[in-house]
């Protein structure tokens, strides 16, 4: 039974799931018996007013130290236990006056109700966003560090706790935490690894998909241990009939929320044209059958937690459904509850109650022992599989990081009188310290990009003329492909040169907790084709045309805009891809209408910045009679090469050339030059020379081919290049120039007049909102990175450098 402060019951059972108190109803409850219906007369009109205040003070203090701890890498959270413990009375909090005016204990039953349903809205939201088939795709690799990292820090915890007890005469508060602070330091929960990864923006890495999966075993091996010791507890203190009834109604729970409500779900999203928002109304019966699963299963004995957690576990992960809970109750959450959820823990934490230094340490060795453990369980399988150790280190250091979960054990732990007061301050400062150090030790070991150097030359100008061109074709959406299928017709695939395509749709992370990176499995004809199998049955159709000539694979990233890069990067690290093709970030709607992304932007970015290979981004001036191309095959194509000299320059004549060995295709070479013959922008002799050899071999092929062509135009000033480019470019169907050009008076006079940015000076004249052109343009540049090459173009041979 649950006792008010009158020393009454509210009637409700208090043994409940995983050893957790009654937190939601039963806390309620609880304080409408104490002081009275709150829903009505002057504590409501006391309340208003003071929630505000307490709101603006909790976010404007959270906000300073975060602005503080910025510079030190620390993770937001640290700051929001930060600002929660500076409003207690370990600071702030000392001022009595201060305490009582702004946190009244009688005014704390509001605050304290939308601490804990604000948590267990955020529990809600975060089995939405996981995918419960994870734990059965999960590979071996991450099922070993999973079991590993729970049960070796238990395992070690639990020993060290019974060798204390033991042998030291330790206090009865400090003997009765032990067993549950030792659960508590070995797990590894979900929610804290998810939040974790993306706050460092490594969500979608190697380690991140790694430590995602892991965390979920973690969270099996956790509930069910905390399952059995439940189940043995209820036997052992209940009456038989009490244990039948607590497990029947735990059955009856789970049949309704697995056969119920998952259908209903399913049902509402059947009924939900793809792209198009979901009802209003499903949304909010879903918030309904929420607070109803909450409190059937406070009644029932399971916490409404667990019950939350298991209810949003069934609804799937994802657009529409998923998306729209998410989107409509993260900000809500994340920014107004879960705040006042830190502050109350912090309220209730007091420094100055850790006044024994042997409980200090008892506690401290513990949690020094689970960490320990829990690298020794996470790292071992990882180095068996041959990681490096410093990522293998990286990735335990992210597995013993504390967040949100570990504040509610603790904070159930503290209502439910588990643990004393000195033993909750000393175990908050555990985990804002553990945590605060862990987050820039990460930053500083693990940097993902650091994979993504190539072995060898992966550029089109380094390729062989009888090996495959492989390249990796970026898609967001329908309105890319017909571009991008113009460009791949005119890349001439043959038989001793292939296409090997891989075809990778980028979708923004929405609704899910977890990136994903996937090959597309066909589906026997659906009714109703996803986006993604439109976009793959286009490209399909185009492999099909060139039956043996082009070998396509189709590959569907979802992942935040932050780091989709790194989808990127590793798919064309994996594929050994000679060149990315990604389009540009605004789109042009039937010629006149520009949409901007700058997520897109962003992305493009990152890309050009961290590619493994060389890359070209694509701009379609939204030509509908030139998207119509790979339809109609035109009789000629005419492409144009802009030549202004270094190393992207030659990237794109290189490709330009092979374009130019299909006969339909008539390629002119045009040449930027100086009063005096020579080039107009910078470059080291070695530069110039290549660009000499290259223009040679241009020269040779002209008089073997007709259908190349080589025009020079005399610059002798940025508006003498602005110029020319205008007119050029205005009179074929597809214009390439490199991105990067040497350093110059002309060049930097262009950089000065339009801003340039990821296209480089000449492609952004080319991709200016005022450029009167239809075509079609692809700005590209040479792979930036190699393996034992500081200089790209100081030699082809390999020297292994110290990176």
């Amino acid at each position: 039974m649950i006792a008010d402060s009158n020393g009454g019951g509210s009637g409700i059972d208090d043994d409940n799931f995983g050893g957790f108190k009654t937190s939601f109803l039963c806390h309620f409850v609880n304080q409408i018996n104490s002081r009275g219906v709150i829903l009505g007369g002057d504590p409501l009109s006391y309340s208003i007013p003071l929630l505000l205040l307490q709101l603006s003070l909790i976010s404007i203090i959270t906000r300073v130290v975060q602005f503080l701890l910025k510079p030190f890498g620390q993770p937001f959270i640290v700051s929001q236990i930060l600002g929660g413990v500076i409003l207690g009375p370990s600071i702030l909090g000392q001022n009595v006056t201060f305490l009582e005016r702004v946190f009244p204990a009688k005014g704390r039953v509001v605050i304290d109700t939308l601490s804990i349903f604000g948590l267990m809205l955020f529990i809600f939201l975060i089995g939405v966003k996981v995918d419960p088939t994870m734990v059965l795709r999960s590979g071996k690799k991450a099922i070993a560090v999973g079991i590993l990292g729970f049960f070796i820090p238990y395992g070690l915890a639990s020993l060290v706790a019974c060798l204390l007890d033991q042998f030291l005469s330790l206090d009865t508060g400090i003997a009765k935490a032990l067993p549950h602070l030792v659960v508590m330091q070995s797990m590894t929960a979900f929610p804290v690894i998810t939040c974790f990864l993306d706050e460092l923006n490594i969500l979608n890495s190697e380690i991140g998909r790694l430590a995602s999966s892991s965390s979920i075993i973690c969270d099996v091996c956790l509930w069910s241990v905390m399952s059995i010791q439940f189940a043995v507890k209820i036997y052992n203190t209940k009456p038989l009939r009490v244990t039948i009834g607590l497990f029947l109604s735990s059955i009856f729970f789970s049949i309704f929320i697995v056969f119920g409500v998952r259908p209903a779900a399913s049902w509402a999203i059947r009924r939900t044209p793809e792209g198009k928002p979901i009802k209003e109304i499903y949304v909010f019966m879903v918030l309904v059958v929420l607070m109803a699963c909450g409190f059937a299963g406070e009644v029932i004995g399971i916490n409404a937690l667990v019950a939350s957690l298991a209810f949003g576990l069934v609804i799937p992960d994802g657009p529409p459904l998923g998306a729209a809970l998410v989107e409509r109750l993260d900000c809500f959450v994340s920014a107004l509850l879960m705040p006042l959820f830190f502050t109350i823990c912090g309220l209730h934490m007091d420094i100055f109650c850790v006044q024994k230094l042997k409980d200090v340490g008892v506690l401290q060795l513990i949690v020094f022992v689970a960490f320990v453990g829990k690298i020794m369980g996470t790292m071992l399988p990882l180095l068996f599989c041959r990681m490096p150790f410093r990522d293998a280190l990286s990735f335990a250091l992210i597995m013993n990081s504390k967040g949100i979960v570990e504040l509610a054990f603790l904070n159930d732990f503290r209502i439910s009188a588990v643990i004393t007061r000195e033993c909750y301050a000393i175990s908050i400062i555990s985990v804002v310290g553990i945590t605060g150090v862990i987050a820039p030790l990460v930053k500083v070991l693990y940097d993902p990009s650091k994979r993504y150097v190539a072995y060898k030359r992966r550029t089109l100008l380094h390729s062989r003329n009888d090996e495959e061109l492989r390249i990796l074709a970026c898609v967001h959406s329908q309105e890319n492909v017909p571009a991008i299928l113009g460009l791949l017709q005119v890349s001439n695939p043959t038989k001793d040169s292939p296409i090997n395509l891989v075809v990778l749709h980028l979708n923004k992370l929405m609704g899910r907790a977890s990136s994903v990176l996937v090959a597309h499995r066909e589906r026997d004809k659906p009714l109703n084709p996803t986006q993604s199998e439109r976009i793959f049955n286009a490209f399909k159709k185009f492999e099909e045309q060139y039956q043996g000539l082009v070998l396509m694979q189709c590959y569907k990233a979802i992942s935040p805009y932050a780091t989709m890069h790194d989808d990127v990067c590793l798919l064309a690290l994996e594929k050994r891809t000679i060149l990315i093709i990604i389009p540009f970030h605004k789109q042009w709607i039937l010629g006149q209408r520009v949409e901007t992304s700058y997520a897109y932007r962003h992305l493009n970015k990152n890309v050009l910045e961290k590619a493994p290979c060389s890359v070209g981004i694509l701009i379609n001036r939204g030509n509908q009679k030139k998207s119509r191309y790979v339809a109609t095959q035109p009789s000629l194509f005419h492409v144009a090469v802009l030549f202004l000299g270094g190393a992207d320059d030659r990237e794109a004549l290189a490709y330009a050339c092979r374009m130019a060995d299909k006969s339909n295709v008539m390629l002119t070479v045009v040449r930027y030059r100086g009063s005096n013959s020579t080039g107009i922008v910078g470059g080291t002799e070695r530069s110039k020379m290549l660009d000499a050899e290259i223009l040679g071999g241009i020269k040779l092929k002209m008089q073997i081919k007709r259908q190349i062509l080589s025009q020079e135009y005399v610059a002798t000033s940025g508006e003498d290049v602005l110029s020319i480019t205008r007119r050029v470019g205005s009179s074929y169907d597809l214009v390439m120039v490199g991105r990067r050009h040497g350093n110059s008076p002309i060049m930097s006079e262009l950089r000065k007049w339009n801003q340039c940015g990821e296209l480089g000076a000449i492609g952004e004249i080319l991709a200016a909102p005022d450029f009167r052109g239809e075509a079609s343009l692809l700005v590209v540049q040479q792979q930036t990175k190699l393996w034992g090459l500081k200089d790209p173009e100081e030699s082809t041979h390999l020297r292994r450098i110290k990176l």
